[in-house]
């Protein structure tokens, strides 16, 4: 495969760059010279060190895995897996130094496992980027054949289809009809999935496909024993499988894997929604709004002094919101609408554009100029880290909505409601306006129920991006 080829050479790379900087930037012009401080053979030289040092590096990244293909390009496990690699290494050299009574240099340690980590992880951002731009050419795709009922087909394609920076491209599907006259292909977001065969010929849909992997989902048609048989045959042609249980918008952190009677079973734990509310995270956004206000605050007095100055009207719009337990909660917005905005709702109702009970319009008349520039780039949210200093909202959460929206929420929505709402969360940096109503549920509840503080830090870091590209803003 050219995308692992290419990880090796450039892991060796880093890999020597940082021990020849460590070396360098440690011994000097002296390097070739210096010698270990080792009783048994103090004749040995750093150079030698170096190219041992090297040479393991290079060997515990592929003992690791660290290059599997069902780890890189996407996810957190293969930047676990390099960093897990560098630390143990770490540990077996200092072990080794312990027992032959070797003195290395910590000067020399100090520079070369930190800088090499650091590279290491800086070329496998840089591939995962280069490998996206090269999917736009179909280069670096995983060709995916799925396989089980015509409904689980639909559901598990489009989620690869979702997605295409994941690098999957649903080459073909076996469903327990095969293809029919009156149906050969399956329809998923304007996409056409052709029906290549029955599910209980699957690895001649491979030949005819030429797919990677096999996607495997619900199906009542494959028994345990067949489907040991099709790993089995899968193998021969250099074929991986994929089982997904047809769960949705559950985290990994959830799930367990643990045999019972022989047989895979995944546990899944409960929601996470009590340290969603802990004293971690409330911390944490203490902490964020207080140094994000004492950043900002500049900008925020020049955009008050804009409103002010633009149009008749206060700075700020205090909005209802419904927050934490359906407790309400004044929500401070930068004013972006005329005064009057709210007397003109009634005729514009039947222009809405939102989705689901939501009041969304592209061209809003009661947007003023000044709150069309902080509307795009979401300089009018920027005062709502003041309700996260209050304890009313938190820095990444669901999306906070107006009573009205509350009142017409069914059982399963109002979930929503079981964290504090958030100035950011997975609805802003998925679309914001451009979302349906279901999809922005469904957003809401995936945050509340599989909460860590990573999935925080990675949504805050998204945000950026979509903000400063004004993404699904009007």
């Amino acid at each position: 495969m050219e995308y692992v080829r290419n990880l090796v050479a450039t892991d060796v790379v880093a890999v020597c760059v940082a021990v020849a900087v460590a070396q360098v930037v440690r011994f000097g012009s002296s390097a070739e010279t210096t010698d270990l401080d080792w009783a048994p053979n103090s004749s040995v030289g750093y150079s030698f060190v170096s190219v041992i040092l090297m040479l393991c590096w290079v060997g515990f990244l592929a003992l690791f895995n660290t290059r599997s293909p069902r780890v890189i390009g996407a996810g957190a496990e293969e930047y676990r897996l390099i960093a897990s690699a560098t630390f143990r290494l770490f540990g077996v050299i200092a072990i080794v130094a312990l027992l032959l009574r070797m003195d290395i240099a910590r000067g020399y340690l100090a520079i070369a496992f930190p800088l090499g980590l650091l590279l290491l992880l800086i070329n496998r951002r840089a591939w995962r980027k280069y490998a996206v731009a090269q999917r736009r050419y179909e280069r670096y795709l995983t060709a995916v054949l799925v396989v089980g009922g015509q409904r689980a087909v639909s559901g598990m394609a489009q989620a690869f289809v979702r997605d295409e920076t994941l690098g999957y491209t649903v080459v073909g599907a076996c469903t327990p009809e095969g293809p029919t006259e009156e149906q050969d292909s399956i329809e998923v977001d304007g996409v056409q999935i052709p029906i290549v065969g029955p599910d209980n010929e699957i690895v001649t849909a491979v030949k005819r496909t030429g797919a990677d992997t096999v996607a495997l989902t619900a199906t009542d048609h494959l028994q345990p024993a067949q489907i040991k048989a099709l790993v089995w045959s899968l193998e021969e042609l250099g074929v991986d499988l994929i089982v997904t249980p047809g769960l949705v918008d559950i985290a990994g952190q959830r799930l367990r894997s643990r045999p019972v009677a022989e047989m895979p079973m995944l546990h899944i734990e409960k929601p996470q929604y009590d340290r969603a509310k802990s004293i971690s995270k409330q911390s944490f956004d203490f902490a964020f709004a207080f140094l994000a206000l004492l950043l900002i605050l500049p900008v925020l007095l020049f955009v008050a002094a804009a409103v002010k100055l633009s149009t008749r009207g206060p700075v700020f719009y205090l909005s209802e919101r419904i927050g934490l337990d359906g407790r309400p909660f004044r929500m401070i917005k930068f004013r972006s609408m005329y005064e009057d905005a709210d007397k003109h709702l009634d005729a514009l109702v039947s222009q809405n554009e939102g989705a689901g009970p939501l009041f969304k319009l592209h061209d809003d008349p009661r947007v003023t100029p000044i709150g069309r520039v902080l509307r795009k780039f979401s300089i009018d949210e920027l005062p709502q880290f003041l309700n996260v200093l209050a304890g009313q909202m938190s820095v990444v959460g669901p999306r906070p909505p107006l009573r009205s929206e509350v009142e017409k929420y069914d059982g399963h929505v109002r979930r929503r409601m079981l964290v504090r709402p958030g100035v950011t969360g997975l609805w802003q940096i998925s679309g914001r306006s451009d979302l349906s109503w279901d999809e922005a549920v469904r957003l809401d509840l995936s945050y509340v129920e599989n909460w860590s503080m990573m999935q925080d830090l990675q949504i805050i870091k998204r945000t950026l991006g979509v903000v400063t590209r004004s993404e699904g803003a009007y």
